[in-house]
Formats: structure tokens, sequence, C-alpha cells
């Protein structure tokens, strides 16, 4: 379903924006993906909404086939990337997993905020974000998923995220859409 409004305490989360994830090979460039996420947030502070960004410093700890060891990283690995404007206001949240919410407070402050809907951007759309969607609506939060503030290593997989997973969890559209009933909600 397309997007069709936005809860009048919405927060977004910016999943992974960081040096480096951003530094992967990605199939649309980071810096439009950063240009329509710092819009999505500079709409939702002049709104005094919730801006969380989130960023990955390790991994699950199960076997995988395609395990990292995330003492080779370089230093600045989790360091979110200087394309994205940061504000005073906004929650910081590192996570050690895919999605945003085991074992971090994230559900417990996006909850102490009043917070009933998350708006999603960011990288990998099939890894951290629909992790983040997928936990999310597990939870009991509405979904939208800001589909043109996201990016992928694969535009397989992207394509299947947003065709195929994202009408399950929440709903979808332009980062021009969610912008514009942003500012209907404000007026």
């Amino acid at each position: 379903m397309s997007v069709t409004t936005l809860d009048s305490n919405t927060a977004l989360v910016v999943i992974d924006l960081q040096k480096g994830i951003a530094a992967l090979p990605v199939i649309h460039p980071v810096d439009q993906i950063a240009e329509r996420a710092n819009a999505l947030a500079a709409a939702f502070r002049s709104r005094g909404l919730p801006v969380v960004l989130v960023n990955v410093a390790g991994g699950a700890p199960g076997r995988a086939e395609y395990a990292h060891n995330t003492a080779d990283f370089p230093a600045d690995w989790t360091d979110l990337i200087p394309e994205l404007t940061r504000d005073a206001e906004d929650h910081l949240v590192t996570k050690q997993t895919w999605g945003a919410f085991p074992g971090t407070a994230l559900e417990s402050w996006l909850r102490s905020q009043g917070v009933t809907q998350i708006v999603l951007a960011g990288i990998a759309t099939s890894i951290g974000v629909e992790s983040t969607a997928r936990e999310a609506h597990a939870l009991g939060f509405n979904v939208t998923l800001a589909v043109d503030a996201m990016t992928d290593l694969s535009a397989e997989a992207h394509d299947n995220s947003v065709s195929r997973i994202f009408p399950w969890l929440g709903e979808t559209g332009t980062s021009e859409e969610i912008l514009a009933l942003v500012q209907k909600a404000g007026s």
C-alpha cells in the first residue's frame, strides 16, 4: 500500500549511514540517499518529531557463512557519514545486529517519546532496513518505508524488499510523498 498517513507522533529512523557501510558498492549513490535522509530529518525536526540515527558496531554472535571480524574494520568504520546532518537532539543508537531493536534501548526510548510509527531510511535495504522494519512491525509500531532514501548492495535484494516484503510490514512511499505528509500534519 502506498503511504497514506503519518501518526501524530512518528519518528524518523535512519539506518547505518556510516562510513564503513557507505563505502561498500551500493546500487544507488550514497550522496543521494543522504540528501533524502537529511530532507526527511529536517522536516521531522521542524515539527518537533524524533530523529533516530543508527549505526552498527558488530554482528550477531551466531555462526554464519559470511562472517565478519570487526577487529579488521578501520577505526572510523562506525562514524556517521559527514553528508548526514546530525542535530544535538537526535537520538543515536549503536546496534550489534542487523536490526535496530535487539540488544538496544530503541523500543523503550521510542515508547517513552510516545512514538507509534516509524519512517525508515538507510543502508542496506534488505539487511538493516528490512530487519528493523520487521522488528518494528512485530512490536506493534506502524511502519513507513522511504523507498528512495535507501540503497542496497544488490539491485535484486533491494527490489525484493521493496516489492515483496515491505508491503507486508507497512506502507511505502517516496521521500517527497512522506515530506508532504509531514508538512500536512504540521499545518
